[in-house]
Formats: structure tokens, C-alpha cells, sequence
């Protein structure tokens, strides 16, 4: 037990947290990877492929944690390499389901707009802090995350909208916690809302189709999907134009309250993402919509946990940074089971440290690294305020003492002297 705590150290809800979202993620991909068996040939190749990153991701948590705090506010050159590898992605990338978001490295596939997240928050969290005053963050600050997130979202948007999205009200909410001047946040509210607008009017009405652009027209069909939900008989339904979202919607509906069990989904057959971006769908039909909330309030219960140890910073930088992860963390969770169970539009986000995905387990894991290392500080801090309030009372106590036997030396002292002076008028 001593050399679980001296290895495992920080917060030890979080790290609970972390082995059952691994728990589940074998679970589930293992059952949702049948596509994948059948290309493949080989019925453990999928899930064996998973576990090992698992297992990496696992590594780079534990080493993680031991990093001291301070060193992450060096970590800003992340934000420069990852805009690198989008200017390299956009340039030469291939396309990979219709869209560049992967650097083929032969043996492993990047994602640099995952390494893009991390860093955005890394350097939003160091500007705050260093633009801190007694009444919140100066002017310059906003500018300065206003240009990293803008050349960010640029840099990313047309070819992962989602991740855009996600970055800007991940950024958005940092700086209200960071007290951003209320002004600034009010401009950006409404160029926001009026850019929402503006691009959403754009995609459905410019016909992209014919000018040959696919992603926003593959933005549009999504939209329009999503739009027309409802309005089409049933007798008329056409499960192949959009197969994704009718599958999703069958796997939650046929799944009762308990499911179907473990291994037993039906729908993961049909699925095209069923181990990725719709993994929620698959576990609410194999666990039920116990499991479906269970697997929600663990995200819940992590951003808490976050925020508690936030409130114990000694450094508002490490509160910054780990309430971003929680956050985004948190924002992409919201974003799989929200299309998952069909109240947006289809996105290619995965399930936070439970999807199928190299990258995404990769910095997920780091994440959890990072909260696990300030968790850490935060303990050691405490400890040592304990050591040093314990050393006070001992050496106020051994004060107290000295003062008493002090006191009752002087008492002593002084009754020998009056006895003596008694005896001597005695005497005369």
C-alpha cells in the first residue's frame, strides 16, 4: 500500500476516474469494432491495437504526473508546432474520410488539431496569468488570445468545423474565469452569435454543391439532416441516406433501461463509427440508459473534482490550466453523446479517453497527467502547511511549558525567600 502511494500520487479520484474510463473504453471498442474485424480478418487485432495505446497512454499519465508544475508554463512552443503541422496538413495531407486531418507517419496517424487543443490552452492559461491584476486581466491580454485563437481556428476550421467550435467556447470560457474586462467579453459575445449566424445562412444557401467545395457541402447535407428530423413518415424513411444518425437512434431506442449486455449490440454492425464518434450509441444499447448516465456523470464527477482542486491553487496559472482541460474535456464529452443521441448535427468528435484513437488517447492521457501533477502540488503544498501549523503547536506548546516552569521556578524561588525572611524576624 505505502509503494502504491508513492508511486500513484495526486488525487485519487481522478485517477480512479481514469481506470474506469479505461475499463469501459476496452469494453466498449472491443464490443463496437466489428466493422473492423471484418476488414482486418484477425478478431483481436482491433482491440489488442487499442489496449496497447491504452497502455501508452497509460505511461504517459504516470510520468506526467511526476512533472513538476512549473515546467508546463514552458510548454507554449506546443501552440507553434501544432499550427506547423496544420500548415503541413493543409498543404500536403491526404484526405481520409473526405477530409485532411491526419499526418500519415507510416506506423501511427497524427492529429495535429488534438495537440492544437493543448496547446491553445496551455497559452491561453499563461497569458491570463501574466496579464493578472487586482481587478482581472488586462486589455492586452484579450488581443494576445484573441490572434493565437483566431490563427488557430483558421487554421483548422475547414477541414474539422467541430474543433474550431470546440477551441472557441473552450477559449470563451477561460477568459470569463480568468476575468477578462466584461466590455471585451460582451464584443466578442455578439461578434460570435453574429458569425453563428453569418456561417450557418452561408452553408445552407450557398450551393456548394455545384461550386464543387466539399466540406461545406458536406456541413449543409448535416444540417439539413438534422433539420428535416421528424418531418419524413416513417414508411418513407430512407435508412441509407443517413445511416449513421438511424442506427445511432435504434441503438438508443431498442436498449431498454438495463441493455442489452456487454458484447451484445446489434447496431455496431451497421455503424460506420460505431467505435469512435458514435461509441455512446453503443452504450447506451449494450448498458442501457443506467450506463448511458453512469458513463455521463464520470465526466461530471471529473470536471468537479477539477474545479476542486482549482480552489486549491496556490497559483492561479495551475487553476487556468487544468479548469481549460476540464473544460474542454468536459465540451467534447457533450459534444459525442449530444449527436449521439441525435440533438445536433453529426460531428467527428470522439468520446473523451473511451473512443477508438490514437491521438485522442494520447493527449487525453497527458491531460490527466497534468491534473494529476497539480493535484499533486496542491497535496504536497497542504502537506507541508500541516508540517509547518504541527512544528508551530509543538514550539508554542514547548513555550508554554518553558514559560510555566518558568513561572513556577520564580513561585519557588519566591516562597524559599519569604520563608527565609520569616525566619530571620523570628530570630530578632
Amino acid at each position: 500500500m505505502d509503494l502504491l502511494k508513492k508511486l500513484f500520487k495526486g488525487d485519487k479520484v481522478v485517477w480512479i476516474l481514469f481506470m474506469l474510463f479505461c475499463l469501459i473504453s476496452i469494453i466498449e471498442v472491443f464490443s463496437a469494432s466489428s466493422t473492423l474485424t471484418y476488414k482486418s480478418g484477425d478478431h483481436w487485432r482491433p482491440i489488442t491495437s487499442h489496449m496497447t495505446l491504452l497502455f501508452t497512454g497509460s505511461i504517459i499519465v504516470f510520468f506526467t504526473h511526476l512533472m513538476p508544475c512549473r515546467w508546463f508554463k514552458k510548454f507554449n512552443v506546443i501552440l507553434i508546432f501544432s499550427w506547423l503541422c496544420l500548415i503541413f496538413l493543409l498543404i500536403w495531407g491526404a484526405f481520409t474520410n473526405g477530409a485532411r486531418r491526419w499526418i500519415d507517419l507510416g506506423f501511427f496517424q497524427f492529429q495535429p488539431s488534438e495537440l492544437a487543443k493543448m496547446g491553445i490552452i496551455i497559452f491561453v492559461a499563461y497569458t491570463l496569468t501574466k496579464f493578472q491584476g487586482e481587478n482581472g486581466a488586462d486589455k492586452k491580454a484579450f488581443k494576445y488570445i484573441m490572434v493565437a485563437t483566431g490563427g488557430t481556428i483558421l487554421l483548422i476550421f475547414t477541414e474539422n468545423l467541430s474543433t474550431a467550435v470546440l477551441i472557441s467556447a473552450t477559449v470563451y470560457i477561460m477568459m470569463f474565469i480568468g476575468r477578462i474586462p466584461l466590455k471585451q467579453l460582451t464584443y466578442l459575445t455578439a461578434a460570435g452569435v453574429a458569425t453563428i449566424i453569418l456561417a450557418i445562412g452561408t452553408i445552407k444557401f450557398v450551393p456548394w454543391e455545384e461550386m464543387g467545395i466539399h466540406r461545406f457541402s458536406t456541413w449543409k447535407a448535416r444540417i439539413d439532416s438534422h433539420l428535416n428530423q421528424g418531418e419524413i413518415p416513417a414508411a418513407k424513411f430512407d435508412i441509407d441516406n443517413d445511416a449513421q444518425v438511424a442506427h445511432a437512434n435504434i441503438a438508443i431506442a431498442t436498449s431498454n433501461v438495463l441493455g442489452k449486455g456487454p458484447g451484445n449490440s446489434v447496431q455496431r454492425d451497421f455503424l460506420s463509427q460505431a467505435f469512435s464518434d458514435f461509441i455512446y450509441a453503443i452504450i447506451i444499447e449494450e448498458l442501457g440508459l443506467v450506463g448511458g448516465a453512469f458513463v455521463a456523470l464520470l465526466y461530471i464527477v471529473l470536471l468537479l473534482r477539477i474545479g476542486k482542486i482549482a480552489r486549491e491553487c496556490d497559483e492561479l496559472y495551475y487553476s487556468l490550466l487544468i479548469m481549460g482541460i476540464g473544460i474542454i474535456i468536459s465540451l467534447q464529452a457533450m459534444f459525442n453523446m449530444l449527436v449521439a443521441v441525435g440533438i445536433i448535427p453529426v460531428t467527428g468528435q470522439p468520446l473523451p479517453l473511451i473512443s477508438k484513437g490514437g491521438t485522442s488517447i494520447l493527449i487525453n492521457s497527458a491531460y490527466i497527467g497534468i491534473i494529476l501533477s497539480v493535484s499533486r502540488h496542491v497535496y504536497e503544498m497542504r502537506a507541508k502547511e500541516e508540517e509547518q501549523k504541527a512544528l508551530l503547536e509543538v514550539q508554542m506548546q514547548e513555550n508554554a511549558i518553558s514559560i510555566l516552569q518558568d513561572a513556577a521556578i520564580q513561585l519557588a524561588e519566591k516562597k524559599l525567600q519569604n520563608k527565609k525572611d520569616e525566619n530571620s524576624i523570628n530570630q530578632l
